[in-house]
């Protein structure tokens, strides 16, 4: 057997947080580093493209490709959540939209009991990954690596649905991660230059000459193995052989919010009942590990329009050679656009004090399968998702063998409860009454789903059930915070384990009012300095 070799620090995930943390951590020479990534090198153009999101949202090698269980509230539908399984995770698969959230998400994690995570305190660590095409400001950080920019396709429909939100009362807002939020205008996005900024482009690749920094991919995380209730290392099969390496200092697991609590219970952290039943010898009974689970769910609304406004015809045929062309040429064209163009929060619940949903607007229309699959309508058509931004809803991730090989089974348990329910119901209300205001509405041909004859409460609770989807924000299974449920303490140490921690979305206690990427590149950079501190107390 080959000698195993020890790193001071090992990182299982290349994913949003891994890549952040094998940079930071690997800044000090002196430091050794291994980040392990279950899937291949991110060499995919379609990863490269803005437009090319649609194209790796599937399954294949560079996606997970998960699927809930039958979800019991959504007429037993299997849910499709797409999983980035390469350099970069899920940012290098995802729509690129970058958003923080409402102060009070991170003020509630520290009324939680999680102190140093407030708005205030985490703003740093947002403005320090943060490249702002508009420089550096109070809010705003312009000498990270993470590219911040505007959407770089201004579309008629966009600039229609936003004026049209004004005029049906919700204040245009300049800026969306300004700190107030309610508002209606166009959301910024990980792009530099016409090119995805992943955190594998944006924090990995430019440091991976680094000598005290090993990346290996195509590994697969088996076992952390633990001594005397210490985390010493980690198993790992590569290419049919399995491998094992030691750690100095610590094992950092930023798998995300599936693979990260499927890698402690298969280590024998866990609910003790839960890892017995799978045949897992219990090392430390925690309870909380893969609880705690919650996701944002959305429903699409889709108009037929006048052509003029819609970008369909511009991404099928001939045209898309064309489109293909000028992106090659100067990165210009309709394949340097994003997942969505132009994003509203207004307040939708009667007695709701900040926005409980985020309506995203796209000048196109299409359709998504049950396989994932994308495909744009034949006609001119534009939509709006409403996406309901804090559910009542919690979900666990729980084994379905000790296989590392066999994907852990996910109960989402979307609207299990009336609250949720009645609240999608009035963002998809609120946007059809957007795209009946107009400027917006002279445009409108007719309203192509959910269809007019959805009026009363049951028949629009109805068609959520039928239609809702993920928008794949999970978060949760490893919560900090101090109760019982909690999986790791406010510096992300995993509860009765030295030298483990979890650094991914997993750890949020409750799931941020926004798209989740930007949060956790933030969560990855406090870690990091996190860890840096603790290594000088030493």
């Amino acid at each position: 057997m080959a000698d195993v070799i020890t790193y001071d620090y090992i990182i299982v995930g290349a994913g949003s947080a891994g890549c952040v943390l094998a940079n930071r951590l690997s800044e000090d020479p002196s430091v050794s580093v291994l980040l392990l990534e279950a899937g291949p090198e991110d060499k995919s153009l379609w990863m490269k493209i803005p437009a090319g999101a649609s194209r790796v949202f599937g399954p294949g090698p560079t996606n997970w490709a998960y699927f809930t269980e039958p979800e019991k509230h959504l007429r037993d539908r299997k849910i499709y959540w797409p999983r980035g399984r390469t350099l970069g995770g899920s940012s290098s698969i995802n729509g690129m939209v970058y958003l923080r959230g409402h102060p009070e998400d991170y003020n509630d994690w520290a009324r939680l009991g999680n102190p140093g995570w407030s708005w205030d305190e985490v703003m740093p660590y947002f403005k320090r990954s943060e490249n702002q095409q508009h420089g550096a400001s109070a809010m705003h950080g312009a000498d990270g690596p993470l590219a911040v920019s505007d959407p770089a396709i201004d579309d008629e429909g966009s600039r229609l649905f936003i004026q049209s939100s004004v005029n049906a009362g919700l204040p245009f807002r300049r800026d969306l991660n300004d700190g107030i939020q309610e508002g209606v205008g166009r959301a910024q996005v990980t792009v530099r230059a016409g090119r995805r900024s992943s955190t594998a482009e944006a924090f990995l690749h430019p440091v991976r000459s680094r000598k005290n920094l090993h990346v290996v991919v195509e590994a697969l995380a088996e076992q952390v193995l633990m001594e005397d209730r210490r985390a010493v290392g980690l198993r790992y099969t590569r290419g049919g052989q399995q491998v094992e390496v030691r750690s100095r200092r610590e094992v950092i697991l930023s798998g995300g919010v599936i693979n990260s609590p499927q890698l402690l219970m298969l280590s024998g952290i866990g609910p003790g009942e839960h890892l017995q039943q799978r045949g897992i010898k219990v090392a430390h009974a925690l309870a909380g590990v893969g609880a705690n689970l919650q996701d944002h769910l959305y429903v699409y609304y889709i108009a037929e329009c006048e052509k003029s406004i819609s970008v369909n015809h511009q991404l099928t045929g001939a045209r898309m050679y064309f489109q293909a062309l000028k992106y090659f040429m100067n990165r210009s064209g309709y394949l340097n656009i994003g997942a969505v163009q132009a994003t509203a929060f207004p307040k939708v619940a009667k007695n709701a004090d900040r926005p409980d949903v985020e309506i995203s607007f796209r000048p196109m229309s299409l359709t998504i399968s049950k396989t994932g699959a994308i495909v744009l309508d034949s006609f001119p058509g534009i939509n709006a998702s409403c996406s309901l931004l804090r559910p009542k809803a919690r979900g666990s991730i729980q084994l379905a063998s000790p296989d590392p090989r066999e994907p852990a089974r996910i109960f989402a348990n979307y609207l299990d409860n009336d609250e949720d329910l009645s609240v999608m119901r009035e963002g998809m209300r609120w946007i059809r009454n957007v795209f009946n205001t107009p400027p917006l509405a002279n445009f409108i041909k007719t309203e192509v789903s959910p269809g007019m004859s959805i009026k009363t409460d049951a028949e629009w609770e109805s068609f959520i059930r039928d239609s809702a989807q993920s928008v794949y924000h999970p978060v949760g299974t490893c919560a900090m915070g101090v109760d019982e449920q909690s999986v790791v303490d406010p510096e992300l140490r995993v509860y009765g384990i030295k030298n483990l921690r979890v650094v991914d979305a997993s750890v949020m206690p409750r799931i941020t009012s926004c798209n989740t990427n930007a949060p956790t590149i933030m969560i990855a950079e406090k870690a990091a300095a996190m860890i840096i501190a603790d290594q000088k107390s030493t």
